[in-house]
């Protein structure tokens, strides 16, 4: 008689409030508490990507580092974006990545200089042979209360690497993904909903938003697909570098689960809109992942 086997246990996900913590932009994940979930340990991979490429932006933390373990379970080499001082966070991603036996180049620099975003590419396509995804996903955020508080520094500062990185990014892939690739963007609830007091932040999101959609029209006819994954409130490094320490450990106790998403609850979606097994007819989505919030649009 065949042995039944137990069904895997679900992994139980930290719930606030958390410890008080804030930190300097941009933040390092190895020095928030409780860390950041990114291994993934019930996701099992089916070598959906076996053989490609991806590039992807902030991939040092959060949910970037999330997808870049993720995508290279399921077979993919992978280059990684980050700014030179998260260099500590991109190598712990890095060794990650080589655990489940690919390869991974760390791309040191920022992308709101459309010159580092072209030698990026280069440097990736240099070391693997190959592009056939990208991901953007680096951001920039900073609340403040009153619009008359954003500066003008801050405004073009938010917009230059939130959107204007997107842009930058995907033009200099462009020429290098082949038939088959795609593109994916990080959103958020707030280009959906906006927030009050992320003016800028929630303006590019919802730029990124349109961005996808558009560009998605744009290259349909080249058989290059671009989707855009919108969380809602995510346990990142971008949140305690920007929110008071008190309200640090309050992130996303108000959504319906009373919790903020781990990044490796997130990481699926993207490696669903990179397959081509799983999203073949799917391009211009923008999937919300909001911890059972479902008003959001």
């Amino acid at each position: 008689m065949a042995t039944k086997k137990a069904a895997p246990r679900r992994t139980k996900q930290p719930v606030p409030p958390f410890p008080r913590q804030h930190q300097k932009r941009p933040g390092i994940e190895s020095e928030m508490s409780p860390r950041p979930r990114y291994k993934a340990p019930a996701y099992r991979g089916a070598d959906k990507l076996k053989g490609k490429a991806a590039l992807i932006t902030g991939g040092d933390s959060g949910i970037g580092r999330a997808v870049a373990v993720l995508f290279a379970r399921e077979g993919a080499d992978v280059a990684i974006v980050f700014l030179p001082e998260e260099a500590s966070d991109a190598a712990e991603t890095k060794r990650a990545v080589e655990k489940e036996g690919r390869r991974c180049l760390l791309c040191p620099g920022d992308v709101s200089s459309p010159e580092f975003c072209r030698s990026a590419v280069a440097d990736t396509v240099a070391e693997f042979g190959r592009l056939d995804i990208l991901v953007n996903n680096a951001a920039y955020q900073k609340h403040v209360a009153v619009i008359e508080d954003i500066t003008d520094e801050q405004w073009e500062r938010t917009f230059r690497i939130n959107i204007h990185g997107y842009f930058y990014m995907a033009r200099a892939a462009l020429p290098h993904l082949p038939a088959g690739g795609a593109i994916l963007n990080c959103g958020s609830i707030t280009g959906l909903e906006g927030s009050k007091e992320l003016l800028d932040y929630s303006a590019t999101k919802g730029a990124i938003h349109t961005f996808t959609k558009s560009l998605a029209q744009n290259l349909v006819s080249r058989d290059i697909r671009v989707n855009c994954v919108a969380p809602g409130p995510v346990w990142t490094p971008l949140n305690v570098a920007d929110k008071p320490a008190d309200e640090a450990g309050k992130h996303g106790a108000d959504t319906p689960m009373g919790r903020p998403a781990q990044p490796e609850e997130i990481a699926p979606a993207f490696v669903f809109f990179a397959s081509d097994a799983d999203s073949r007819y799917i391009t211009g989505e923008v999937l919300t992942l909001l911890g059972g919030e479902t008003t959001a649009g």
